[in-house]
């Protein structure tokens, strides 16, 4: 959700302070290059702390608190299963937790190097514990349980609570995988009468040498680790409490930020992020062979990973880099994932993997037939644009494109849909606001100090003035919010989703470090992801934390989970300024019947009902923390979950019954694409099989100018459409 307002690439003047007080920085006489550059690390702490408090929209005083936030931090992010740290560890660094505010400001390593070197030693300490642990059968028969909310559980006392703690943790681990092994057995003797099965003590000795090679395999990446990446994480830990948007790039990460901006994704097409100790797939690309599975999803916990058949990594508790580079791999190549869903149960995923081609991060639409009208739905990834080439593609020139080909397509209304779009350049919601409404302001940004900017659409001519609808979820984050906002304020279409979008209300930019530094023999200083303004809706409000509440709320099975810039600890605050003066739009009497329409058959539908039973009792699952041991009461608790989810099999086994195509010009293009062709078959596929996209038609239905009734005729049960 970190997406930047490229907007911002062409407004440096919130940078002008910073290059002129940057003189004072290329004093620095930088050593040369060694491993270990004591000098290297306090330049890229002051160089940080200096643009940081002057680039900044709105930097946090660092003080004591500022001090207790980044000790908190940094030490969950070092050690988030709490099994290397030992209680007395944490006594020790305690007495920092003050002074990290001075040791910035002197630009001191003190606490940095402790806790390092105390890792470094801990690791080392752990491997002969783990191998120890995993030299002995486990006895599953012993009744005894684990807890895995490791923010609640207390650091060990002394290095016997600590073994003992390893040894719950590889043996939840191994029991799994005993379970999943003996399940597998008992299906192939089913299948084959004269299939013989491995023995109860063999199974139990492959899952130990699993979690083993696992282990050391994890160890070994971390080993990898260099101490510029563990002072990356503390700096990261410091620049986070300005606000979660806010990150140091070391160069690397740097590199790997301008691919993922430039829209081309290799493996699996999906974005993975990291939640407490595990990997979480927070979005699967539309076009990725991932999203042509149909198996992942958002939300899932990525467990292990598999090349092929060979033997799967655990990966809980490894850097997201690591785990990245596990499933990313060269196309045609098998993944095997072994994921948690949210629900609680586990599958293992097999993916080819394969080049997601930039295309499918470009708008594209559909036509469909409802009730006598057609309707054209948008879907727009993200709020893309070029900077480089004015004549290269961008969000604003394709979506009128897409409005115009429907317009000739003869629709009666139309759905925008930016459900998971995280946003992107500022100037392009503008453009697209404006093919909605004659004229007007559409955003409002402020920078720190400075009087506020209002963007405009000045551009006299509506491309579309029929029925609108704008699809949004939790996960509609930055301009999307701002295109839905204007739209809401205007009153010029309705918004359906989720209760409210994301609530990311500011703008970042990327300002590369290396500018201040007259001598390069310091070799690459990365860059910072910084917060240089906030923007605000025309009627005044921030979607800052509040995002945009829908005008029909739908049920959603994350609904209950926290995801939301809300739930993020350091987020700037909401606050409102001057609405700019606006006119609302004049034709939307129908408005508010179509939303207690909507709203009535929504509280009816027996789909949506069981959406939200499933989207509690997913967050009443969250809290469910301790596994037993025992191998009889963990089947017994596995088997009540996948019983339970058996219920919620009718939400992804929904139909609508409804065609989408697409539009000629594409058509012709299929004709000739077989790609392009499967993968507007599996969009249309999943359009037909979404429960909201029918919603937002349904809407478009009420606010269509001759209304539609159904007529029955004596005798026909299916009765007769008839306009009136």
């Amino acid at each position: 959700m970190n997406s930047i307002i490229s907007f911002m690439k062409r407004n440096y003047k919130i940078l002008i302070a910073v290059v002129c007080l940057s003189v004072t920085l290329f004093a620095f006489n930088i050593k040369s290059k060694k491993e270990v550059d004591p000098d290297r690390d306090k330049l890229l702490l002051e160089l940080l702390t200096f643009v940081i408090e002057k680039g900044h929209y709105n930097p946090a005083i660092i003080d004591d608190t500022f001090s207790k936030g980044v000790y908190k931090d940094y030490i969950a992010a070092l050690d988030p299963s709490k099994r290397f740290f030992l209680q007395s560890d944490i006594n020790e660094f305690s007495k920092f937790e003050l002074e990290l505010d001075d040791q910035l400001t002197n630009k001191d390593l003190t606490f940095f190097n402790l806790t390092y070197d105390r890792l470094m030693l801990r690791m080392d300490e752990s491997k002969k514990v783990f191998k120890d642990i995993l030299s002995k059968p486990f006895d599953y028969k012993v009744d005894e349980d684990f807890n895995v909310d490791y923010d609640k559980a207390p650091y060990s006392k002394n290095t016997t609570e600590l073994k003992e703690k390893w040894r719950k943790q590889i043996k939840l681990s191994t029991l799994s995988s005993y379970t999943d092994k003996k399940k597998m057995e008992e299906d192939k003797k089913l299948k084959d009468p004269n299939y013989v099965m491995k023995t109860d003590a063999a199974l139990e000795a492959e899952t130990r040498e699993g979690s083993l090679n696992s282990l050391n395999e994890s160890f070994g990446f971390m080993n990898e680790l260099k101490r510029d990446d563990w002072f990356t994480l503390y700096i990261n830990s410091i620049m986070s409490r300005f606000d979660p948007h806010t990150t140091y790039f070391a160069p690397e990460e740097k590199e790997r930020f301008d691919v993922s901006m430039s829209g081309k994704l290799e493996g699996i097409g999906a974005r993975l992020q990291k939640k407490n100790d595990y990997t979480e797939i927070s979005e699967l690309i539309s076009g990725g062979p991932a999203w042509r599975g149909k198996q992942l999803e958002a939300g899932d916990l990525v467990m292990k990973v598999a090349q092929g058949n060979g033997v799967p990594v655990d990966v809980v508790g490894m850097r997201l880099d690591d785990v990245v580079k596990k499933i990313k791999g060269p196309k045609g190549s098998e993944v095997r994932l072994t994921v948690k869903k949210v629900d609680g149960t586990i599958q293992v995923i097999s993916i080819i993997r394969d080049i997601v081609e930039i295309e499918e991060t470009y708008a594209k639409s559909s036509v469909v037939e409802k009730n006598g009208n057609k309707y054209g739905v948008i879907y727009l990834p993200k709020f893309y644009i070029d900077f480089e080439n004015k004549d290269g593609r961008d969000a604003g020139k394709d979506i009128a494109l897409e409005v115009d080909r429907l317009k000739k397509a003869g629709v009666n209304g139309i759905v925008l849909d930016v459900r998971d779009d995280g946003g992107g350049s500022l100037s392009t919601v503008v453009d697209i606001a404006g093919l909605f409404i004659e004229q007007g302001p559409i955003v409002q940004i402020k920078s720190a100090g400075k009087k506020k900017e209002i963007l405009y659409d000045t551009d006299k001519k509506i491309e579309w003035d029929g029925p609108l609808v704008i699809m949004v979820n939790e996960f509609s984050a930055s301009a999307s919010e701002i295109l839905a906002a204007a739209i809401q304020d205007y009153k010029r279409g309705i918004i359906i989703g989720s209760k409210q979008t994301y609530g990311k209300g500011t703008v970042q930019n990327v300002i590369d470090l290396n500018q201040f530094v007259r001598n390069s023999s310091a070799g690459d200083l990365g860059a910072l992801k910084t917060t240089t303004q906030k923007f605000y809706r025309i009627n005044g409000g921030s979607t800052q934390l509040e995002g945009v509440s829908s005008d029909v709320v739908m049920p959603d099975r994350y609904a209950y989970l926290k995801m939301g810039e809300r739930d993020e600890e350091n987020a700037m605050k909401w606050d409102k300024i001057d609405p700019a003066p606006y006119s609302v739009w004049n034709n939307n009497s129908k408005f508010e019947q179509a939303i207690i329409n909507s709203k009535k058959r929504i509280e009816n539908n027996i789909q949506f009902r069981l959406i939200e039973e499933n989207a509690k009792w997913i967050d009443s699952r969250s809290t469910e923390n301790t596994y037993s041991l025992n191998i009889d009461k963990f089947k017994v608790a596995q088997n009540q979950i996948e019983e339970s989810a058996k219920k919620f099999k009718p939400i992804v086994d929904y139909k609508n019954n409804l065609k989408f195509t697409s539009l000629p010009y594409e058509l012709d293009g299929i004709s000739k694409d077989a790609v392009l062709k499967e993968k507007r078959e599996r969009w249309h596929e999943s359009l037909s099989k979404d429960i909201y996209v029918e919603e937002a038609l349904n809407v478009l239905d009420d606010l269509q100018t001759k209304s539609i009734v159904k007529s029955t005729i004596p005798g026909d049960k299916k009765g007769k459409l008839v306009k009136s």
